[in-house]
C-alpha cells in the first residue's frame, strides 16, 4: 500500500505547534514536558516530509525552516530580553538566555535529527547543532559582546579591590565567549582577552606606580606574590587555562620587570639590605618571583656578587691595615690566618643563601664564584692569598698550632679551603708553597696527624687533578719508606758491629724529583759525622748501585752533650750548629774567619749559626766585641759558664725567608709549562694564527695559574729562535710548527 504524500504546508503546521510549546516551556511558563508520543511524532513528521519521492521531498525547506526558527526566536525573545539588562543583570540574561538556547538547539536538532543523518552530509551544509550556534553568535553574541565583555572586566576590577563577586557568573559569561568559536579559542581571544590584559596592564601600571614610592622592597614583593598569587586563582576559578601565562606574564611585567632595577637597589631595603641583614625569607621570595621570568635573576645575581665583592674586600683591606700598624711577623702571620678563617666564614654563609634561597642555581654559583676569584687573588701586606692559605694549612696541620680543634673541625677547615682554592688563580704558586711547608712538617716530624695530611692531599686530587699533588704524594711516601730503610740500617748495623760509628743516626732517603730544592752546601763535617756518612753509605750501597746520595746538611739535626760548669745539658741543634760547637772540643777561641775556614761556609750562612749560638737566647759562645750582630772580626769562645733550668734546650737558627726563591722556582716552572702548552698546541693544529693561539694557550694554563699575555710572546718568539716554530712569510701573525 503506498504511503499517502504529506503537504509541505500540513506538515510544517504540525511541527509549528510543537515549536511553539518548546518556547514556552522555555519561557518558564506552564506547560507539560513532551511525551514519548509527541516526541516521535514531530520526528516522524520530519521523517515523512524528508523521504516523500521528489518534488515532495521538503529537505531543502525544512532545513532553512530551521534556521529560521532560531532567527525569530532569537529576534522576539533573546535580544529584547539582554537589551533591557545592563552591567550584572544583563549578565544573569545573558547566561539564562544561553542556557535556554542550548536546550532549544538539543531539542529542535532531536526533532530535526533525519536531516543530520541524511541531508547534511550529502548536501555538505552545517550540522544542525553547528546553525543553532551560528545563530546566535551572528545575532545575539554579536550584539551584545561588547556590553558583556564590559561588566565582566568590571566585575574583575572590584574583585582586585578586593570586593565579593559572583564567580560562577564570570565562569557561565566567559563560557559562552569560549563555545562561541565551536572548538577554537580564537573568538574568546579576541573579543575577551585583548582587552582583559589591557585592562590589567593599566591596573597593575598604576598599582606599581604608587607601591614603589611608598613600600619596602619586602613589603612590594609580598603584595606583587599575592597578585599572582590572585591571578592564577582567577584562572582557576573563571577564566580560561590558555590566559594564565599570558595573565601572569602581564602582571610579572607591570610589578617585577619594570621596576625592577628600583626595586632591587632601594636604599634601606633592596637586595643588598636584605642580604646584609640576613633576611632570608624575603631573598627567597625575590628568588620565587624573579626566576620564572627570563633574564629576571639576572640583576639579582649581579647584586649578589657585588655585595660578596665589597664585603671580600672589605676584610682584605682590614687585614692589610692590621698588617701595616703591628709590622711584626708573628703580629702579621696571625692577621693572615684570621683573613683566611673570615674568608671561610664568608664563603660558607654566602654558599647557605646560594643553597637555601636562590635554590643551587647555577647563576648563584656563577657570581659567588666571580665574587671571590675578585678578593681572593689580591695581595695582602705584600703575600698573596696562595702563600696565605698554605699557610693556614700548614697552623691547621703541624703540631702545636694556635688552631685547636677536633679532628671533624680539622677535616671540614681543611676541605673548605679547599674550596677557596678553586678561586685563586696562581694554583702552582699554592702548591710551591704547600710542598715546602709540607717537606718541613714531615722532615721535622710536625704534621699534627697523618690521617689529616692524606686527607687534604685528597681532596687537592680531586680539586685540581692527579698533577697537582703527585709530588706531595710522594713526599708522603718517602717518608713512608724511609722508615723502613732506617729499620733496615739498625739491622745492618746490628749485623755488622764493627762499622758501628758509636753515636746514633737516623737518615731519612729522599726522592729528588718529588721534594723542594734544598740547599746540599759544602759543609766540611766533623770527623765523628764523617764516620757516619761512610758508614751509611755502605750500607746504602747494599741495596741498590744506581742511585747517588746528596747530603742536605741544612735539614739535619744533632743531640749534642754541653757539658757547662754549672751543670750538663743536652742541645738540640742543627747539624751546621753542631759542627761549630765541636770545633770548640779542639780550641778555646776561634775568629771568625777561623770558623768560616774549618766549616767552609758562606758568609750568610756562617752569620746566621753563630748568632744563634752567641746572641740569640741561648749564649752557648762568648762573642767578643759583646755587641748584638756579628762581624768578620768577632772572636768566639766556648761559655763554659752557661746554665739553664732546663735540662734540654732547643737551640733555634733564625728563619730564613725561602719567598723569594719560592717564587722564582715557581716563574721558572712557569716558562716550562708555557713552552709545552705552545708546543702541545701547535703540534695538534700544525699552522695557527698568533690571537688563537694565545687563547688557547691561556685555557689551556688556566687550570693552574693565570699566565701573562707579554710572557705567552716572549715564550713564542723563545720557540721560533729554537726552531720549534717559525712563521708565516705573507702572514707574520700566522705561525708554523716545525717538526
Amino acid at each position: 500500500m503506498e504511503r499517502k504524500t504529506i503537504d509541505l504546508d500540513q506538515g510544517w503546521a504540525h511541527m509549528q505547534s510543537g515549536i511553539a510549546k518548546l518556547k514556552r516551556i522555555l519561557e518558564g511558563l506552564q506547560e507539560p514536558q513532551f511525551s514519548s508520543e509527541e516526541y516521535m511524532m514531530m520526528y516522524t513528521t520530519i521523517y515523512n516530509l524528508c523521504t516523500q519521492k521528489p518534488p515532495s521531498d521538503y529537505s531543502q525547506q525544512l532545513y532553512d525552516k530551521y534556521n529560521d526558527c532560531f532567527d525569530e526566536y532569537i529576534r522576539t525573545k533573546v535580544l529584547s530580553a539582554v537589551r533591557d539588562k545592563h552591567d550584572e543583570f544583563m549578565l544573569r540574561e545573558l547566561v539564562q538566555r544561553w542556557s535556554n538556547h542550548k536546550v532549544f538547539v538539543r531539542w529542535l536538532s532531536r526533532f530535526f535529527h533525519y536531516l543530520d543523518r541524511y541531508y547534511v552530509p550529502r548536501a555538505s551544509v552545517p550540522s544542525l547543532n553547528a546553525v543553532g550556534l551560528s545563530a546566535f553568535r551572528d545575532l545575539a553574541y554579536t550584539e551584545v559582546r561588547a556590553n558583556a565583555r564590559k561588566a565582566v572586566i568590571d566585575l574583575i576590577y572590584k574583585e582586585r579591590e578586593g570586593e565579593q563577586i559572583d564567580r560562577s557568573l564570570l565562569k557561565n559569561v566567559l563560557d559562552i565567549f569560549v563555545a562561541i568559536g565551536m572548538g577554537e579559542i580564537v573568538q574568546y581571544e579576541k573579543d575577551f582577552e585583548v582587552q582583559m590584559l589591557e585592562d590589567t596592564t593599566n591596573y597593575y601600571k598604576s598599582k606599581a606606580t604608587i607601591w614603589i614610592e611608598s613600600d619596602s622592597c619586602p613589603d612590594y614583593m609580598i603584595k606583587a606574590e599575592d597578585c599572582l598569587k590572585r591571578e592564577r586563582e582567577r584562572v582557576s576559578h573563571y577564566l580560561h587555562a590558555s590566559t594564565e601565562q599570558k595573565l601572569v606574564e602581564t602582571v610579572q611585567h607591570e610589578l617585577l620587570v619594570n621596576h625592577a632595577n628600583q626595586l632591587l637597589e632601594k636604599e634601606h631595603s633592596g637586595c643588598r639590605a636584605l642580604l646584609r641583614d640576613d633576611k632570608v625569607d624575603d631573598l627567597s621570595r625575590m628568588y620565587r618571583l624573579y626566576h620564572k621570568i627570563p633574564k629576571g635573576l639576572d640583576p639579582v645575581a649581579n647584586l649578589f656578587k657585588q655585595h660578596i665583592t665589597d664585603e671580600g674586600t672589605a676584610l682584605v683591606q682590614l687585614a692589610e691595615e692590621s698588617a701595616s700598624n703591628q709590622k711584626t711577623t708573628s703580629g702579621s702571620g696571625s692577621q693572615d690566618h684570621v683573613l683566611v678563617r673570615k674568608f671561610i666564614e664568608l664563603h660558607d654563609k654566602y654558599m647557605t643563601y646560594v643553597n637555601n634561597c636562590f635554590m643551587n642555581h647555577t647563576l648563584f654559583h656563577k657570581a659567588l664564584k666571580d665574587a671571590f676569584e675578585v678578593f681572593c687573588n689580591k695581595t695582602v701586606a705584600g703575600s698573596s692569598s696562595a702563600e696565605l692559605l698554605s699557610s693556614f694549612c700548614d697552623n691547621i696541620l703541624k703540631k702545636g698550632g694556635s688552631e685547636k680543634m677536633s679532628d671533624e673541625a680539622i677535616e671540614d677547615t681543611l676541605e673548605k679551603v679547599v674550596k677557596l682554592l678553586a678561586y685563586i688563580s696562581d694554583k702552582d704558586l699554592f702548591a710551591e708553597f704547600y710542598r715546602k711547608k709540607l717537606g718541613r712538617r714531615l722532615l721535622f716530624d710536625r704534621s699534627g696527624n697523618d690521617d689529616h695530611e692524606k686527607c687534604i692531599l685528597t681532596r687537592l686530587k680531586q680539586q685540581c687533578g692527579g698533577q697537582f699533588t703527585s709530588k706531595m704524594e710522594g713526599m708522603v711516601v718517602d717518608l713512608t719508606l724511609a722508615r723502613d730503610n732506617q729499620l733496615k740500617f739498625q739491622e745492618y748495623l746490628n749485623e755488622n758491629s764493627y762499622v758501628n760509628p758509636g753515636i746514633d743516626l737516623t737518615v731519612t732517603v729522599l726522592t729528588t724529583g718529588f721534594w723542594p730544592s734544598y740547599k746540599s752546601g759544602d759543609l766540611n763535617l766533623p770527623s765523628e759525622m764523617v764516620k757516619c756518612v761512610e758508614v751509611f753509605k755502605g750500607f746504602y750501597e747494599t741495596m741498590t748501585k744506581h742511585r747517588k746520595l746528596t747530603w742536605i746538611y741544612s735539614l739535619g739535626s744533632c743531640n749534642i752533650i754541653g757539658k757547662f760548669n754549672p751543670k750538663t745539658i743536652e742541645l738540640i741543634v742543627s747539624t751546621y750548629q753542631a759542627a761549630a760547637l765541636l770545633l770548640f772540643n779542639n780550641a778555646d777561641k776561634l775568629s771568625y774567619s777561623e770558623i768560616m775556614t774549618q766549616l767552609n761556609l758562606n758568609n750568610e750562612d756562617l752569620v746566621r749559626l753563630l748568632h744563634s749560638l752567641s746572641c740569640a737566647k741561648y749564649k752557648i759562645l762568648l762573642k767578643e766585641p759583646n755587641t748584638k750582630t756579628i762581624s768578620p772580626k768577632d772572636s768566639f769562645e766556648f761559655n763554659s759558664k752557661f746554665t739553664d733550668k732546663m735540662r734540654r734546650i732547643k737551640i733555634p737558627l733564625p728563619p730564613v725567608d725561602e719567598r723569594k726563591k719560592v717564587i722564582e722556582d715557581v716563574y721558572q716552572d712557569r716558562r716550562y709549562a708555557i713552552d709545552a702548552a705552545i708546543v702541545r698546541i701547535m703540534k695538534s693544529r700544525k699552522v695557527l694564527g698568533h690571537q688563537q693561539l694565545v687563547s688557547e694557550c691561556v685555557e689551556q694554563l688556566g687550570r693552574m695559574f693565570k699566565p701573562d699575555i707579554k710572557a705567552i710572546k716572549k715564550r713564542i718568539e723563545d720557540l721560533i729562535s729554537r726552531d720549534y716554530l717559525e712563521r708565516d712569510q705573507d702572514n707574520p701573525n700566522t705561525f708554523k710548527y716545525l717538526a
